[in-house]
């Protein structure tokens, strides 16, 4: 006998074993609990500890609580065509279970097969109209689909059912800022923070959609926060350093860009922009040092352009250090030409960062 089929029956036996002791004490452990797979940008990581069995019975039909058990074992175990085959089996015989429902709809959404995702979540939502977590599935395929609008709506439902979804309403101000729904955007990604502090990302998005507003001094506290939950953010030094010499602060903007630089010795944007501003404010032996770098670091990524860009600087900066020869013809000496010639790049117009794509397994609601 074969250890796949080994551990099969053995399943089978446990889990009926609990639905007989459930029967008796009007109690079940049938069902999925609500811990799920993250299917995060570019990988899936897998929360900690899922159940097996949860706390109500799925399906009068002892059969189909089964199959309905299997499936969810297998796709815990990213056995996706083997889990939707035991759904599907469940199905057949209690069409009723929901939950198989959205976990096949989660299936098709991990194998990119959204017209069917999208159906089943339909379904799933047919059977239980007050399942938060469906519509909010139903958004992540509808959002891959580039139905926005629907999209919307989607997890527009999915806050009505579930208040305190703070991944619903951070897709929500993505989606919105696509829609150039700016205000709408903002208020959705300052509720996803009220609702989840923790998330980098929504203050780095939130930041973006205030800058493009104009909102400069919002922008920069947005930023600030971004940074303090993840150093690693590049484009969000890059802007806030911007900002700042905007707000008139360059030697704030030289800190923020010393910073970057001690958080990645290799960020080739950081040590331009630092040189920029050292230019700007006249402190050209630095300037032409920090320029350097960023020449180098812009070579080894092949980007010929800025490497050309910067390479004509340097030499430009390197006349002006060089001490002249007095000539008789020669009326003055050599002066840099005016700051206004070198401009710090503007804050990038920066996408903000994915949804949070999180197809999720949900409690289904007793019938």
């Amino acid at each position: 006998m074969s250890k796949k089929l080994q551990f099969n029956q053995c399943l089978h036996s446990q889990i009926k074993a609990l639905f007989y002791k459930s029967s008796v004490q009007r109690l079940g452990l049938l069902f999925a609990s609500s811990v799920f797979l993250v299917l995060a940008v570019p990988t899936i990581t897998s929360l900690p500890g899922s159940k097996l069995l949860a706390q109500n019975v799925v399906s009068q039909d002892l059969d189909a609580a089964i199959l309905y058990q299997l499936g969810v074992t297998r796709y815990q175990r990213q056995d996706l065509q083997g889990a939707e085959s035991a759904f599907r089996q469940a199905l057949q015989r209690d069409p009723k279970i929901g939950m198989a429902r959205n976990y096949l709809g989660n299936i098709f959404l991990k194998q990119n097969r959204l017209d069917l995702a999208v159906q089943e979540y339909g379904e799933a939502i047919r059977l239980n109209p007050n399942s938060g977590d469906t519509y909010y599935n139903l958004g992540l395929a509808l959002q891959k689909q580039g139905q926005k609008e629907a999209a919307i709506t989607a997890y527009r439902q999915a806050l009505v059912a579930s208040p305190t979804m703070a991944a619903a309403q951070y897709n929500l101000g993505l989606v919105l800022y696509e829609q150039e729904q700016r205000q709408e955007a903002i208020a959705a990604f300052q509720q996803a923070i009220n609702l989840d502090s923790s998330n980098a990302n929504a203050y780095f998005n939130l930041a973006i959609v205030f800058q493009q507003e104009g909102q400069v001094e919002n922008a920069i506290a947005a930023y600030r926060q971004a940074l303090k939950l993840n150093p690693n953010n590049t484009v969000a030094y890059n802007n806030l350093g911007s900002l700042m010499v905007i707000q008139g602060q360059p030697s704030q903007a030289i800190t923020i860009y010393q910073q970057a630089i001690r958080q990645n010795p290799k960020n080739a944007l950081a040590y331009y922009n630092l040189g920029v501003t050292l230019y700007n404010q006249g402190n050209l032996k630095q300037a032409n040092q920090a320029l350097k770098r960023a020449r180098q670091e812009y070579a080894e990524q092949g980007n010929t352009e800025q490497f050309a860009k910067i390479d004509q600087m340097t030499q430009q900066i390197a006349q002006y250090l060089t001490p002249q020869k007095p000539q008789v013809s020669q009326t003055a000496t050599p002066t840099p030409t005016s700051n206004s010639d070198v401009v710090l790049p503007a804050p990038e117009q920066a996408v903000p960062v994915n949804s949070t794509d999180v197809p999720k397994t949900v409690e289904e609601q007793p019938r």
